[in-house]
């Protein structure tokens, strides 16, 4: 799907004008293409639209940078299987990170199913003390209300793969809003460190 012209005939469907940015919305896609291949094709859909484009595990290493974190878990969907938690595993060792753990939740296999309160259960207990931030990957994978209950009794940050594509996004659309109750990363601005 991330290979061209794929992207570049989606591109071509949205409306000009009508838009400041967009998100490219795969962790797996990430995952499987790389660091490298991510910012390509980030740089390819900005190119094709003429405006910012961000995508998820590129936004959430900025996110990481820009929170001092070095030693990360990564919390996947419990769709993802052994193979995509070592490709989670190799992208961010790829930019420096120290991965402490990659697991794939074991929560329900339908996402509509998935509970607020089970991806915090499940996420709260699974945690290594080493781990200075969480990242928690899968754009379908529905945890962002999850977020500051975590952050609270895991004191330390938390982030969600739709989460840092918004923090991300809106930074690089130039918007200026206020979001609260989403985690401490809307305490940081993205430009903070750049690519």
């Amino acid at each position: 799907m991330a290979a061209a012209p794929s992207v570049e005939e989606a591109a071509r469907t949205f409306g000009h004008g009508s838009l400041d940015g967009v998100a490219y919305a795969s962790t797996s896609t990430a995952y499987a293409i790389g660091f490298d291949g991510e910012a390509a094709l980030v740089s390819r859909l900005s190119g094709q639209l003429g405006l910012p484009a961000v995508a998820p595990c590129e936004s959430a290493v900025l996110a990481l940078r820009v929170l001092g974190a070095q030693h990360v878990a990564l919390v996947h969907p419990p769709w993802f299987d052994a193979e995509e938690n070592d490709r989670g595993t190799a992208y961010f060792e790829s930019q420096g990170f120290d991965v402490v753990s990659s697991k794939s939740a074991a929560l329900a296999q339908d996402p509509a199913r998935i509970e607020t309160s089970a991806v915090y259960e499940w996420t709260s207990r699974n945690v290594p003390d080493e781990a200075q931030a969480v990242v928690i990957g899968g754009t379908g994978f529905r945890a962002a209300g999850a977020i500051a209950a975590l952050e609270a009794a895991l004191d330390r940050p938390v982030l969600s793969a739709n989460q840092v594509l918004l923090w991300n996004l809106l930074a690089e659309a130039g918007a200026v809003l206020e979001v609260t109750g989403f985690g401490r990363l809307f305490e940081h601005a993205s430009t903070a460190v750049r690519r």
